[in-house]
């Protein structure tokens, strides 16, 4: 395992929080698992993070009843490649049950930890080691974000009720970058609610650095996703 920086003591992490079954997808089986450009979607996530040398290891956290992860994903082993059942019943409490695995494996309170989506997956290595490097000097840590160009709209049954500012307004993406101490103690005190980990850090009265990124960088959510995905992926 390898340093981060001389400048700032400690490891990295990659964390796959991979427990969730994508209700929203229209899927037959979990969404990390739908094929994409001929591999399970969670596959092209996990070769992206496996190609940043800076990570010393990179940990998917499953649900305990996953059953697809080694069939669909047999190319996910070695000293790097770290795999655990103990997901939760939230992103919360599954990001909540990684970090508590890291440090079983000897991570410690100082090391960095970036938690990806899986689905994800048109992650660049490039675009990690972007946050990585911003970050490394960081207190706090921070997130790949991308300003906002849309026009904002606050809609009540399905019409437009009024037009909301969008200076100064980011969508989250990640990798999100923070210690682990840190994560953990703001995830217990944040609850099951949160639904990205900079939220926790903000509750915690810090402000993690926007470090912008490329509009690929999406979740894939919805059924037309996929296709989209797939057209980006088949275009590298």
């Amino acid at each position: 395992m390898t340093n981060l920086s001389p400048a700032t003591p400690g490891l990295a992490f990659a964390l796959v929080p991979a427990a969730g079954i994508g209700e929203r997808s229209g899927a037959d089986r979990p969404k990390q698992y739908v094929e994409v450009a001929g591999r399970p979607l969670m596959a092209h996530t996990l070769a992206a993070l496996l190609a940043v040398p800076a990570l010393s290891a990179t940990l998917v956290v499953l649900s305990p009843e996953d059953s697809h992860f080694e069939k669909a994903l047999p190319e996910f082993h070695g000293d790097r490649a770290w795999l655990a059942r103990c997901g939760g019943a939230t992103r919360a409490a599954t990001v909540a049950a990684g970090l508590d695995e890291l440090m079983a494996r000897g991570a410690s309170a100082q090391d960095w930890v970036l938690v990806h989506d899986a689905a994800r997956c048109l992650l660049r290595p490039e675009w990690v080691q972007q946050l990585i490097a911003a970050c490394a000097d960081e207190a706090v840590g921070g997130l790949l974000a991308l300003p906002l160009a849309d026009t904002l709209k606050e809609a009540h049954q399905g019409r437009s009720r009024s037009t909301l500012d969008r200076r100064g307004k980011w969508a989250a993406q990640t990798p999100q970058m923070f210690r682990i101490g840190m994560l953990r103690e703001a995830l217990a005190l944040a609850g099951a609610a949160v639904t990205d980990e900079a939220s926790a850090i903000e509750a915690l009265g810090h402000e993690p650095l926007l470090v912008e990124a490329s509009l690929e960088n999406f979740k894939v959510t919805w059924p037309a996703d996929f296709a989209l995905a797939e057209r980006l992926l088949r275009s590298r």
